[in-house]
């Protein structure tokens, strides 16, 4: 698989610089962890009703440990009536900032076959969700409810304007979500809330960008992305970390650190 990124990912127009890429996360690995952080997504159906058109449904999902998308859904639904015929599906789940920000924010399409799931998996399926779920366990044992686990076949990952690929089933199966993945939404806050001061300093002195407004936008085991606004536009850059950051922790210690040398 080729792994194309630009340095602008905030999704917004800007001047393209001509520098080297940084080193990032691969598409499976950041596709695991889109996937990780959201639990709802857009699950697209064969309409039986209406023959060759898709049929498009909220959908709350929990991850197996291959990353597999587990539903509860209930006969009476329509979505469960099309897989019934027809198990071939699609899960497209967006980051949050897809509400503002629709283009440039990360997004998922996962291509594959839903099935019922019986047997001995069955209980380990339902342990799954329900951690994830827990609010289902007041209806997850009606009977006209059952869960549906679906087999990938395929992966589309978009990282916004110009950051795009398909991902292998395989090497999507076997990848992990960033170790940062739980704590990135409140490293994303602190350094907005109470350090924008720092991030500028950080994006002049390691993107050699000069700025007076800067934000996080993502964050990860290798480094982290900022929106800057330079000469009255926005445009985004990628500055990595000196090391690897594996615990959240540490994610403090190397700031101080990178900006002591700033």
């Amino acid at each position: 698989m080729t792994q194309r990124s630009h340095n602008n990912p905030s999704g917004h127009a800007g001047p393209r610089r001509k520098e080297p890429e940084l080193p990032q996360p691969s598409f499976a690995e950041r596709t695991r962890t889109l996937l990780h952080r959201h639990a709802t997504g857009y699950l697209s159906t064969h309409s039986q009703r209406h023959e060759g058109f898709p049929f498009g449904s909220v959908m709350p999902y929990a991850l197996d440990e291959a990353g597999r998308p587990i539903f509860l859904i209930s006969k009476m639904a329509m979505h469960t009536q099309n897989l019934d015929k027809n198990p071939r599906a699609s899960l497209l789940v967006p980051e949050e900032e897809a509400v503002r920000n629709p283009l440039g924010a990360g997004r998922v399409t996962l291509v594959g076959t839903a099935e019922n799931v019986a047997g001995d998996d069955l209980a380990a399926v339902r342990e799954t969700y329900l951690e994830e779920h827990s609010n289902a366990k007041y209806w997850v044992d009606y009977k006209d409810f059952g869960f549906y686990r679906m087999e990938i076949v395929d992966v589309y990952f978009v990282g916004g304007f110009g950051v795009m690929g398909w991902v292998a089933s395989e090497e999507y199966g076997s990848a992990s979500p960033d170790p940062l993945a739980d704590a990135a939404a409140g490293i994303i806050s602190h350094m907005n809330d109470d350090h924008v001061d720092a991030m500028i300093r950080l994006a002049k002195r390691y993107a050699n960008l000069e700025t007076d407004d800067a934000s996080m936008t993502a964050v990860d085991r290798l480094g982290f992305h900022l929106r800057l606004k330079v000469d009255g536009r926005y445009q985004g850059c990628r500055i990595n970390f000196p090391r690897e950051v594996r615990v959240a922790a540490d994610s403090r210690k190397v700031f101080i650190e990178m900006l002591a040398e700033a």
